[in-house]
């Protein structure tokens, strides 16, 4: 029975959102992770299948959360914008959070009276 090959377009699409939500050009990332422009450019935009290493090296880098992509029919814990806010909440001061708790407590309440 021939397995079936897994379809990497859409870890390419997430990959090429988180890199420009944290400010990076695809130069940049490939710098930083070691691969070419160009080899980022493939697995961003035709679903290049990335070795293990750059796969892992991706990951870590932009912190995307891959449960989205292996198990997409479970709800993931983390997904990849939750990662990304805690991320941000490990460095905001004190002051910093008890404005976003607020802020998320408002947004909360919000959502639970709107029908």
């Amino acid at each position: 029975m021939p397995v079936q090959k897994y379809n990497f377009k859409p870890f390419g699409q997430a990959i090429k959102a988180a890199r420009e939500r944290k400010g990076l050009t695809r130069k940049e990332l490939a710098a930083q992770i070691r691969i070419s422009p160009r080899y980022l450019a493939s697995i961003e935009n035709r679903g290049q299948t990335p070795s293990l290493q750059v796969f892992y090296r991706l990951v870590i880098c932009l912190d995307v959360s891959v449960d989205q992509f292996f198990f997409p029919e479970k709800t993931a814990a983390k997904t990849t914008q939750r990662r990304q806010l805690d991320t941000l909440l490990d460095i905001i001061s004190e002051s910093g959070l008890r404005i976003i708790t607020a802020t998320a407590k408002e947004v909360a309440d919000t959502e639970q009276k709107a029908p």
